[in-house]
């Protein structure tokens, strides 16, 4: 299990992210502390990164409480809970986790939001290979290493593998696979160029213009939901509850909406 993380504070406007190497795992206070009031403890998948450092900026300025978020993958995060780590909010990437974390005491059912689904793209760095037009342009010779994230804990890992699975594609790509130990970090991986493509989030790529990527059309993978629940062993399950309905408000969607973050209601047509 990894490590609980202690935040450090700054006097200054935001905190950067601590990136790790096997787990990227991150721990983002987004304002100064000026009162004594504890800032809300956010455990979030990691392909909620972008999106809800946003949101906590959002956050504070609305409500004036502060938002820590501890990015990792979605499995890793859920362990962490049921051993006992004292977050305020649960994000997970996929809604059968906050069932797990729910089962185990850890996580107050009443709160479930299921706040979007999941959509996956593939996305290529500008100046390097030609980019891809379909995911079956991945057998190429020109893309020699693919990074997806952990399939065996990381939902958007899971669901890249079932596209290719679906697709007939997966044990003739397997040689190129590199694992992210969670879609962050596969992302990074392609970011740096130590891999020549990535399946992802499409959150983590939705405002990008300066790179190519396409969006994984969504019937190559099973359809599925990404939920947030208030936690009961956190120290401010007040604001805890403040920000999930935050993210549940029509502002909070606005701005998930922002990064391709999308209800889960709402499916949109895909190419063939």
């Amino acid at each position: 299990m990894a490590p609980f993380l202690s935040v450090q504070e700054s006097a200054a406007s935001a905190v950067a992210c601590a990136l790790g190497s096997l787990l990227w795992v991150s721990a983002c206070d987004l304002s100064p502390r000026s009162s004594s009031i504890e800032p809300v403890r956010v455990a979030a998948a990691s392909d909620l990164s972008f999106a809800f450092e946003q949101l906590g900026r959002d956050f504070r300025a609305e409500t004036g409480q502060s938002v820590t978020f501890s990015f990792a993958s979605t499995g890793v995060l859920a362990r962490q809970l049921q051993a006992g780590a004292p977050f305020d909010v649960f994000a997970a990437a996929h809604v059968s986790f906050v069932r797990d974390v729910v089962q185990a005491g850890a996580c107050d059912a009443a709160t479930q939001v299921n706040y979007a689904r999941g959509r996956l793209a593939l996305w290529t760095r500008a100046g390097t290979a030609a980019p891809p037009r379909a995911l079956r342009d991945l057998t190429d010779a020109r893309y020699r290493k693919i990074a997806i994230a952990n399939p065996d804990h990381a939902p958007y890992g899971r669901a890249a593998r079932q596209a290719l699975e679906r697709l007939g594609l997966y044990e003739e790509l397997r040689p190129k696979l590199v694992f992210g130990e969670n879609v962050r970090q596969a992302f990074q991986l392609a970011e740096s160029g130590n891999v020549d493509a990535a399946i992802i989030a499409l959150s983590h790529v939705a405002t990008d213009r300066d790179n190519p990527w396409l969006e994984v059309p969504e019937e190559l993978f099973p359809s599925f939901e990404q939920a947030l629940v208030v936690c009961s062993r956190g120290k401010n399950r007040d604001g805890g509850l403040a920000f999930a309905r935050f993210v549940d408000s029509p502002r909070g969607r606005a701005a998930l909406r922002e990064f391709g973050l999308l209800p889960p209601e709402k499916r949109t047509p895909s190419s063939p």
